[in-house]
């Protein structure tokens, strides 16, 4: 029963149709685990968010900071920008259903050996921390007061972590970190600004998995969020968005022996004909 990792859809959903088809995926024995941001910006998000939520006893999806972002939206608290494409889902029939299984998914997910985040966690934390602090935050999305986590979700500070964080500010770190973080600095600040190249980072910041000391580096970790650092395989880290929305590839790396599978994606990087 293999399990299949796929890097950031965005609403790619027939390159994601092309590539359940590359890997033969069934879904009666294989298993998907998908990195997060499964909506906006692609043409399709609806039709994705309904093939996840159609096979959700085969998948496992991490929120990532649009999932969040269409959750906080159609919750009223949050506004659509120009290059999001989730009017679809908000006008949809079954909406209420769609959404309310996305708010049941996890920030973190832990098994086979492997953890799975949309973006990172911060080198404080350990593999359990991180299990520990997503717990906060899906208590309260799961919860009846939600809409009170997506008043204040939005915001950069605090930037870094202490464990005497509390209410809201201590919420927003830990969602900011394990949906948006690229870079850190080398004592752990968190860095929301730069979405570029490795390469073209600021010379005091490193990535959040380069980070000394990082108390997760003995669990290999599988994310997405971050298309501009493309496809990397190392140890502890499968990074797997490859910027499939921007015409690059979608990825999904089979965990059981790290086999990787991708198909280049033929979406046009000008989103005008989406808006």
């Amino acid at each position: 029963m293999p399990t299949y990792a796929i890097g950031d859809i965005q609403g790619c959903y027939q390159p994601f149709q092309n590539l359940l088809e590359l890997i033969n995926y069934n879904p009666t024995t294989d298993r998907i685990w998908l990195t997060g941001d499964l909506v906006n910006r692609g043409p399709c998000s609806l039709e994705v968010l309904r093939w996840a939520y159609q096979h959700q006893d085969r998948v496992t999806a991490v929120l990532g900071n649009h999932d969040l972002h269409l959750l906080a939206v159609a919750a009223g608290h949050g506004k659509l920008h120009k290059s999001d494409t989730l009017q679809p889902i908000l006008d949809a029939p079954d909406r209420d259903v769609l959404l309310d299984w996305l708010r049941q998914q996890p920030l973190v997910h832990l098994d086979q050996g492997w953890l799975m985040v949309h973006a990172g966690l911060l080198p404080q934390w350990t593999v359990t921390d991180a299990r520990l602090l997503a717990a906060e935050v899906e208590h309260i999305l799961r919860g009846p007061d939600h809409g009170e986590l997506f008043r204040h979700m939005y915001g950069n500070e605090p930037k870094r972590w202490s464990d005497d964080l509390q209410g809201w500010d201590r919420i927003r770190l830990i969602v900011n970190a394990m949906t948006r973080m690229r870079l850190t600095t080398q004592d752990g600040e968190i860095d929301l600004k730069f979405k570029g190249e490795l390469p073209d980072a600021p010379a005091h910041l490193c990535a959040w998995f380069d980070a000394p000391g990082r108390r997760s580096a003995n669990t290999p970790i599988v994310c997405g969020h971050w298309s501009a650092l493309g496809l990397s395989l190392r140890d502890d880290l499968a990074a797997l968005d490859t910027g499939c929305l921007w015409g690059g590839s979608l990825t999904a790396l089979r965990l059981e022996d790290r086999q990787v599978y991708q198909l280049p994606c033929a979406a046009a990087a000008d989103l005008t004909q989406w808006q």
